[in-house]
């Protein structure tokens, strides 16, 4: 099965749920977007060269809008919206670091400011997408890559759960073909509640995380000028991973990269059509 075929069907399905492409044609981003505006510390793990690639030549991103850059330094060094903050000196140089883009999120956090300065008519609910290649630096594995594709899906309404979250990731998976799901509590910076996403793969006898989830933090959405009963829930998912498990695929590395067996592209076509 060609991840191409997968591909196409995630954007379908996608479409079908009327979400709205966003876009994510800028591999590299600043760590303002990557990182700070998701409310992730500039001491964190994840910043650091063993987990994140670094830009050497532009080092550094310029034109920010100014007054939320501030707002998402305040609320990292001395807190606001109803959060203590991190209480460390947010140093402007950490967040204009360019990085190759570790998620699609921040192409998430992106529109969701843009959205909350078009308000002006009041807030509109929306259901965002988006399907593209992330990079981390991961050591290579059965199950690990160091760049892959990401399907990012937001909802922004109004008082949106948890509940309201695994309703969406239930169905969305039921109509791939999976349906045996696990959620299990995890830690984000920039969600709160967080849980991760587990399938079970018949070949690897074992669940495979497929991604991640939560309801972004207040910490987050309100800085950029969202209304407070306003909630957003979103996920992130690996589009390798549904794909080795739906088709028994054991190593990570045979859809993608040098290993991958070229036959199987052959006598699996990009699209399928159906008789009616």
């Amino acid at each position: 099965m060609s991840p191409l075929l997968i591909l196409t069907i995630f954007f379908s399905l996608f479409l079908t749920l009327r979400f709205t492409e966003m876009k994510t044609n800028n591999y590299i981003e600043s760590s303002f977007w990557n990182f700070d505006t998701l409310f992730v510390p500039q001491q964190h793990p994840a910043r650091d060269e063993h987990d994140t690639f670094f830009i050497k030549d532009p080092m550094y991103a310029q034109g920010f809008p100014e007054e939320y850059m501030d707002k998402v330094k305040t609320v990292h060094s001395q807190g606001g919206f109803g959060s203590q903050g991190y209480q460390y000196e947010w140093k402007r140089e950490e967040a204009q670091k360019n990085v190759l883009r570790t998620h699609t999120t921040a192409v998430s956090a992106r529109m969701l400011y843009q959205l909350a300065q078009q308000q002006k008519d009041g807030f509109k609910p929306v259901k965002l997408f988006s399907i593209d290649r992330v990079f981390r630096n991961e050591t290579l594995d059965a199950t690990h890559l160091a760049e892959f594709n990401q399907i990012e899906g937001v909802v922004a309404d109004y008082n949106l759960t948890l509940g309201d979250l695994m309703g969406v990731l239930h169905a969305f998976f039921k109509k791939l073909g999976i349906e045996k799901l696990r959620f299990k509590p995890a830690y984000n910076p920039y969600t709160e509640p967080s849980m991760e996403v587990f399938s079970y793969h018949e070949g690897l006898q074992k669940w495979v995380e497929v991604g991640n989830s939560g309801v972004f933090r207040p910490e987050m959405l309100l800085p950029m000028g969202l209304p407070e009963d306003i909630s957003v829930i979103a996920w992130g998912l690996s589009l390798e991973r549904p794909t080795m498990i739906k088709y028994g695929i054991d190593n990570i590395r045979e859809l993608v990269g040098h290993k991958i067996n070229l036959q199987m592209v052959y006598d699996n076509p990009i699209c399928q059509l159906t008789q009616s």
